[in-house]
């Protein structure tokens, strides 16, 4: 048990992997977690295991704009202030999938849910006495970049080429939020590598039994991924931006981590949710 008074957790992607440890180890300190994914079938396992009146699931499909907003909401009228924003949800899409909002469906998850849970949480991790986010991505990589000319990867889509144009889409979004914090709410971008968590996700099953005869080699185990997520929540760095790659700080200086990007993926993204308003 933590020795700090319980603190209120939100938790995107929650329902399995490094999400899922990070929720049942807040569980076990006496904290209020909120768990946020798309299966009912994970979230309602998730809820029988713990067996806590502290755990809360939401099931929504964050890659839908109208979601987000309703789990934020939701979240707003149970609680007057949230002390830890944790974002994994992600999913793989071997082909370009579009998302009601007509947006490409990896953008749209793995980073535009996390720009808007922070944006609409905003104002209760304000009111917390201790806040912090934690956007779990590939902060350090510096594969992949933003297609400026078609950020919706409508010509040449492939499944890679799109999760790291969203993984450095949340190191700008890092940037971008602490560079235009008005709050103290620090923020933290978080690079695990290779952990033994999410094999199942893989749609295609040749791939998800290769990485998991990888993942059992090679891969961190998961406790080990999550204990930096942890241990922030109950003692937030004091910078405003916090970059971890693998244990390692991450040179701010890195070309990934360019304001003037940040600042012009946030323009972007201010415009195209103008555009679908």
């Amino acid at each position: 048990m933590s020795d700090e008074s319980p603190k209120t957790v939100i938790i995107s992607g929650g329902t399995a992997g490094m999400g899922r440890a990070v929720a049942l180890d807040r569980l076990a300190r006496g904290d209020r977690v909120t768990v946020i994914g798309s299966s009912e079938a994970r979230g309602r396992a998730l809820v029988d295991q713990a067996a806590n009146p502290n755990l809360r699931f939401l099931r929504a499909d964050l890659s839908s704009i109208a979601e987000v907003e309703r789990v934020a909401a939701e979240i707003a009228e149970r609680h007057g202030a949230v002390d830890a924003l944790a974002l994994f949800a992600n999913r793989v899409h071997p082909r370009r999938a579009e998302t009601p909002d007509g947006l490409e469906s990896t953008f749209a998850l793995y980073y535009l849910s996390r720009y808007l849970l922070g944006q609409r949480l905003r104002p209760l991790l304000d009111a917390a006495p201790r806040p912090v986010i934690i956007n779990v991505a590939g902060v350090g990589n510096t594969a992949g970049r933003i297609f400026w000319d078609d950020p919706q990867l409508t010509r040449g889509y492939r499944q890679v080429r799109a999760q790291l144009q969203a993984g450095r889409a949340n190191d700008l979004l890092g940037v971008a939020f602490a560079r235009r914090a008005e709050g103290q709410v620090p923020y933290v971008l978080y690079h695990p590598g290779f952990t033994r968590s999410g094999a199942d996700a893989h749609p295609n099953p040749l791939v998800r039994n290769a990485i998991r005869v990888l993942a059992r080699f090679f891969a961190r185990p998961v406790g080990d991924a999550v204990r930096p997520v942890v241990e922030w929540i109950d003692r937030p760095p004091s910078s405003a931006l916090t970059a971890i790659d693998r244990g390692e700080p991450v040179d701010p200086s890195l070309r990934t981590l360019d304001p003037g990007d940040a600042e012009r993926l946030a323009a972007y993204t201010r415009d195209l949710l103008r555009a679908l308003s």
